[in-house]
């Protein structure tokens, strides 16, 4: 388990070598910290990439084929969300953790390898929920504990008007969101917003191949898929519903009537 910093510039970083978005100047194999980060679309076909730009019959993995950057942690690509939270609680011992994960394992008589799988992500979904049940319940004491001694603040406005706001400044916000780690990064110039990026759980999970073709978290899970159905993939869509996708997190197209434009056929 390693401390993160959220503001070095060689840590958490996106690349763009297989997201259709351009760096500019002929970088785009380098990573950017989101400070330094650009959404600049670039929506170029490779080689062997058949069908139209609006109808996809097959993508390129050789060439761009998402929508999605690639978040990287020190270069390396990680699996966010409720499993990676209870492996990092249970790898510290910390009750709250170890206990559900261990009366898990022992009733469905399974070892811990088993957690590093789609019936380990989807357990680990489940027991979060009831932790967060259990964590609701205590916050809403304090809640009311708080109303009753007549402690009604709900936030520091110290600095809510824009007359004490630096004329330059930047900041990052981060938190544990359900599906992950979700992180903002703001500059502010004159007064205005000068840049804005956003890395999300599911652009941590779904991201494509980096400059060096390390895989993410979805295409690493599917690895090695066997199929019952080949023309029906439910074992696909079992693994990718694990993670808990947003949809808002990347960029989808349908036509005005709602019909479809991309139809995938696994072979």
């Amino acid at each position: 388990i390693h401390p993160v910093d959220l503001t070095a510039p060689d840590e958490i970083q996106e690349f763009v070598t297989h997201s259709w978005y351009t760096y500019g100047n002929g970088n785009n194999d380098k990573g950017l910290h989101p400070w330094d980060g650009l959404t600049e679309p670039q929506l170029v076909m490779g080689e062997h990439y058949k069908g139209t730009k609006t109808f996809i019959e097959q993508v390129d993995e050789s060439a761009k084929y998402s929508w999605i950057k690639s978040p990287r942690w020190k270069g390396h690509a990680m699996e966010v969300g409720p499993l990676a939270r209870y492996l990092i609680g249970y790898h510290q011992n910390k009750p709250e953790f170890k206990e559900p994960v261990d009366q898990l394992l022992s009733v469905l008589k399974l070892p811990k390898e088993a957690l590093f799988s789609t019936l380990g992500r989807t357990a680990a979904r489940a027991l979060e929920s009831v932790w967060a049940g259990n964590t609701l319940q205590y916050f809403f004491d304090r809640l009311m504990r708080n109303l009753k001694s007549g402690d009604t603040a709900t936030a520091n406005v110290t600095l809510w008007e824009p007359d004490t706001w630096p004329t330059s400044a930047k900041g990052v916000g981060f938190s544990e969101a359900p599906r992950g780690a979700l992180g903002h990064w703001i500059k502010i110039a004159n007064q205005k917003i000068d840049s804005y990026q956003c890395v999300v759980p599911t652009t941590w999970n779904a991201g494509p191949r980096d400059d060096k073709g390390q895989i993410g978290a979805y295409e690493a899970a599917l690895m090695g898929t066997k199929l019952a159905v080949p023309d029906q993939p439910l074992e696909i869509l079992r693994t990718l519903h694990s993670f808990d996708p947003c949809l808002a997190c990347s960029t989808h197209v349908i036509d005005n009537h709602g019909g479809e434009l991309v139809r995938v056929q696994v072979r």
